[in-house]
């Protein structure tokens, strides 16, 4: 069955006028969502990003350049994932369809995930 990133793109302008309580009452709606992904085995793996700027890699034909960013240009900026299991592209969906995230002006991309190597065993990844 294959994984699925749910991108999580956030309005920066909503999330800057809540109040405390409301983003609280925020936090709890998504650990709910979440609670119950998990409850059904489907969610695999989540993070937030910490606010604020990262940095940019880039080469292309030239020298190493890394800069600060990204800087959104529009108004959303990509603010964390969730990696869910689904059996297609219907049920990712379907399943991103609850995430508390459209409920707060942000965007949701799903997006199959291609697995490029076989992930380690806890048994290979401990052996001396």
């Amino acid at each position: 069955m294959p994984d699925y990133m749910l991108v999580l793109r956030d309005d920066r302008e909503y999330f800057q006028t809540i109040t405390p309580d409301e983003m609280q009452r925020c936090i709890q709606k998504y650990q709910a969502w979440a609670g119950s992904l998990r409850a059904a085995e489907k969610l695999v793996g989540s993070d937030k990003l910490v606010d604020g700027a990262g940095r940019v890699m880039r080469r292309g034909k030239g020298p190493l350049k890394v800069t600060d960013g990204p800087y959104a240009e529009g108004k959303e900026i990509f603010g964390g994932f969730f990696t869910v299991r689904a059996a297609n592209y219907e049920e990712a969906l379907k399943l991103a369809e609850g995430c508390p995230h459209l409920d707060y002006g942000g965007s949701v991309e799903v997006r199959e995930i291609e697995v490029m190597c076989a992930k380690p065993t806890p048994s290979a990844a401990v052996r001396s």
